[in-house]
């Protein structure tokens, strides 16, 4: 059976100390598919295609994007968001190099353009362009969540960034000597991630000459992103988009009474996972309950409405 879709609904509730106000509505999905290659010289093509819900999205449109120090730079990588991707990946790539060049060819296909503010990868991939830094925060946060052990390379006088692997051996597709850093007693391959050539583009283990001899900063991954309301949807066969509706009852109610949040997956799915997130008071989104849909797709939860307030609230 094919994979289905969970579209997000996006439903804002406003809580005060007499009222609370739920419109209702639904929403759908972004998809964007990559091509790839069985390995780095193959002939065999793969499409994998990468679906972001509108609700995880709007969550990383809605996330703090403050950049102060470069430390923050590890807080756009986002491995948990980005792990189906990764899972995708390993069912091709048993080798931790494969893995990593697969890494590669799909930031290669993203449109290179200047960008101002960091953004988050699913931002990224949504946007189908960004520059170097988001690049790099994409493969990193993929080849985290592979398993390998990954930082980001920042290069401050180049303006530029690039990420650094360490693999479980030494790279043999490279086309040349293989570049490295140490650090921490462990061997990091440089892996390139600009470049609109995706099936003859940079390698893991290969370096821009302007790089070689320029110093950089390791930014190690302990502050990335560790959870998040959701993943990105990865297969390798056309997915069947659907719907996920959700509404809210009554429209308004005193405060510490209860709401119930309804709705239905479409087409019908039974017995699947809904999720339901709340944000309180511009507080960050929090789980508040995940239900099965019923044998005709349906859904429902009764909620105290306890505190008074603003609150938003997706499926």
């Amino acid at each position: 059976m094919k994979p289905r879709l969970v579209g997000a609904l996006v439903a804002l509730a406003v809580l005060g100390a007499l009222f609370c106000l739920f419109p209702e509505g639904s929403s759908a999905n972004y998809t964007v598919t990559y091509q790839l290659l069985d390995r780095v010289d193959g002939f065999t093509h793969y499409r994998l295609n990468v679906v972001v819900s509108e609700s995880l999205h709007q969550y990383y449109v809605e996330k703090d994007h403050e950049l102060i120090t470069e430390n923050d730079f590890a807080k756009f990588v986002t491995p948990y968001a980005l792990k189906p991707v990764s899972d995708s990946l390993r069912q091709l790539y048993d080798d931790d190099e494969a893995f990593v060049n697969g890494v590669l060819m799909i930031v290669h296909q993203i449109t290179y353009e200047v960008t101002g503010p960091p953004k988050y990868p699913v931002e990224t991939i949504v946007d189908g362009k960004g520059d170097c830094d988001l690049f790099s925060y994409i493969a990193a946060s993929i080849i985290k969540a592979g398993g390998l052990d990954v930082v980001l390379f920042y290069y401050e006088s180049e303006s530029h960034m690039n990420v650094g692997v360490n693999l479980s051996h030494d790279p043999v597709e490279a086309r040349g000597t293989a570049e490295y850093v140490v650090h921490g007693g462990k061997k990091f391959y440089v892996a390139e991630c600009t470049g609109e050539d995706w099936q003859k583009g940079w390698r893991v283990g290969e370096c821009p000459d302007n790089l070689k001899q320029t110093s950089l900063q390791v930014i190690t991954l302990e502050d990335c992103e560790h959870s998040a309301p959701g993943q990105v949807t990865a297969s390798y066969k056309t997915l069947q988009p659907s719907l996920l509706s959700l509404t809210v009852s009554p429209s308004y109610l005193l405060q510490g009474g209860t709401v119930t949040l309804s709705g239905q997956l479409s087409p019908v799915m039974p017995n699947a996972n809904v999720t339901i997130y709340i944000k309180l008071n511009g507080l960050p989104w929090t789980e508040l309950v995940t239900i099965k849909t019923d044998l005709n797709g349906y859904f429902s939860y009764v909620w105290n409405a306890a505190t008074a307030g603003i609150c938003s609230a997706r499926a």
